[in-house]
């Protein structure tokens, strides 16, 4: 499984999860080192994320705290354009 995050002219790193997401290393693998610096690098910081069980936990929440949030139903792939970047990376590969 992999991990991004894109805004409008600009994209995190690629964050390798090396086994199954869980609250606590979503925040010591995506949060601390990636989202909150990369939240803090662009100007318009709204976060959508698709609201998976790890993502909603308290402990993700808690890092999360100084992030707007977008709310949105769970898995709503429609409205999530980093969807679209999946699937048009995974037509290349």
């Amino acid at each position: 499984m992999v991990w991004g995050a894109i805004s409008y002219d600009s994209r995190s790193t690629l964050v390798v999860i090396p086994r199954t997401l869980t609250a606590n290393l979503y925040v010591s693998l995506v949060i601390q080192p990636v989202v909150l610096p990369f939240m803090n690098s662009i100007q318009e910081d709204v976060l959508q994320q698709d609201n998976a069980r790890p993502h909603t936990t308290v402990v993700p929440q808690h890092a999360l705290q100084s992030v707007d949030m977008l709310p949105l139903p769970a898995r709503l792939p429609d409205l999530s354009p980093i969807e679209h970047v999946w699937d048009i990376i995974g037509r290349q590969l």
